[in-house]
């Protein structure tokens, strides 16, 4: 309940800003977009309305032994489903969540058997709420959440029913896809402001991938606690052969043309500055990294892998744990703390590596010069030395937006899209985009940039099957 509460503070403090400005909310709000921390899976009961446990996180990793337990059982191993839903059988993902909730959550298991439960990830979860709940909520999920379960067919959009059957998940308890831009109700009484239509919805990355108006060969990075790349596949799903996630970018309409996407998910980027800041008491706060890693030109050859929960896209290593190797005497807080940027921008090389072997040379949109633009955004986007280091490893140019807060502005775009406040040829439109954001260029010379991404490599390999180390 803390969750919605949040919300509700959210849209009251939000309506206060709005009138603050000047606005007439009254007569000018037209839609509410919404966007959700993806895979967080929750299930509820529909006569009280109330939680049957608490909402597992994306990044919790109690999952683990369901997972290895599948990939034993199951002929296709920890690829099993992948060709349906685009997804290994991982700790990350809703339908595993589900599944231990199930086998360890009394409460859950009496609830489905009786016909009394709901599923949903966070955006379900909220709907149901805003739009009445006990008094006819509506119970729906969009198809970009849809598609972090494990359960959505990519190319139907609909729950796959054999996946249901081999994990024993009725469909039942699901709420039903629809699209990103569409009505899906009022809100109802009791909320800051009511009788006001819902009209997008969108998972978080997703929301980030329309707010940098992403079109077919075009890739954006959040940073966040983690990380996250998508490059727009256009209307033709495409299986990584690299370790990355088959996804959608977006499906602007019931009507309209699905775009997919390839995805990298990274759990550690931002979180690790956190780690500084709270665990090692390094730096008081986050903004303090820029200025403490800029006192030093290199890290002295240290190199940190925040494997703390594992290793993600590409490497999808469960058994993986934190590195820090290179350290010398000489090696103090600044060498650390720029370490740690690295580490967030090594990942991102990662993943950019495998989505350019997934889609090849006519899969991606260069400029004028042949160099591929990786469009940034997210709260770490302010850190300019970051960013240096991002164009540094990668060789190509970073574009960094005015407004960096794309996923909100994703949202908005597709409830006002649904309403008519827009049109998607306005929404695409990226003179004015390109106008006010910030490029980065790389700095350093190809042959330091390759020795770097060697000792990388060679760090993320000390960080294999450390999981059962002893306490």
């Amino acid at each position: 309940m803390e969750i919605l509460e949040s919300v509700r503070v959210c849209m009251a403090k939000a309506l206060d800003k709005a009138t603050a400005d000047g606005h007439n909310v009254d007569s000018g709000l037209k839609a509410i977009g919404l966007t959700n921390q993806r895979e967080t899976t929750l299930v509820w009961s529909k006569s009280t309305g109330c939680p049957l446990y608490n909402a597992i996180v994306w990044m919790d990793a109690r999952t683990s032994s369901v997972c290895r337990k599948l990939e034993k059982e199951l002929s296709g191993g920890r690829t099993h489903f992948s060709e349906i839903c685009g997804l290994p059988i991982s700790t990350y993902f809703s339908a595993m969540k589900l599944l231990w909730l199930m086998e360890n959550v009394d409460t859950v298991k009496e609830a489905i058997k009786s016909g009394d439960a709901l599923f949903g990830t966070i955006d379900t979860w909220l709907i149901w709420n805003l739009t009445g709940g006990l008094k006819g909520g509506v119970h729906v999920t969009d198809v970009s959440n849809a598609s972090r379960t494990m359960l959505m067919n990519l190319k139907t959009l609909e729950w796959d029913q054999p996946t249901l059957d081999t994990l024993g998940i009725s469909a039942t308890i699901l709420p039903k896809i629809v699209s990103n831009s569409e009505v899906i109700g009022n809100i109802a009484i009791g909320w800051p402001i009511t009788g006001i239509p819902i009209s997008g919805c969108l998972g978080d990355q997703h929301a980030a991938m329309l707010g940098q108006a992403c079109r077919k060969g075009e890739a954006k990075s959040t940073y966040g606690t983690g990380a996250f790349i998508l490059l727009n596949t256009g209307e033709e799903i495409t299986l990584s052969k690299h370790g990355l996630l088959s996804t959608l970018s977006f499906k602007l309409g019931p009507k309209a043309p699905v775009n997919y996407a390839l995805e990298g998910s990274i759990a550690i980027a931002g979180a690790a500055v956190q780690w500084l800041r709270d665990g090692l008491g390094i730096i008081k706060s986050a903004s303090e990294i820029e200025a403490l890693a800029s006192q030093v030109e290199s890290t002295g050859g240290v190199y940190f892998v925040p494997a703390f929960n594992g290793l993600f896209a590409p490497w999808w290593r469960d058994d993986a744990r934190g590195v820090c190797i290179g350290m010398t005497r000489f090696t103090n807080k600044a060498h650390l703390a720029r370490a740690v940027l690295e580490s967030m921008c090594f990942q991102v090389k990662d993943v950019l590596d495998s989505m350019h072997k997934d889609a090849g040379e006519k899969g991606e949109v260069k400029n004028e010069k042949g160099e591929f633009l990786l469009r940034v955004d997210g709260g770490a986007t302010v850190n300019n030395l970051l960013m240096q280091i991002q164009a540094d490893m990668m060789g190509s140019p970073v574009v960094r937006p005015a407004d960096t807060e794309t996923t909100a502005l994703g949202a908005a775009y597709a409830a006002g899209l649904a309403v008519g406040v827009w049109t998607e040829e306005q929404i695409f439109a990226s003179e004015d985009k390109t106008r006010t954001s910030t490029t980065f260029h790389p700095k350093i010379g190809e042959e330091l940039r390759k020795k770097k991404l060697e000792s990388w490599c060679k760090a993320v390999s000390r960080t294999f099957d450390l999981a059962d180390l002893s306490l």
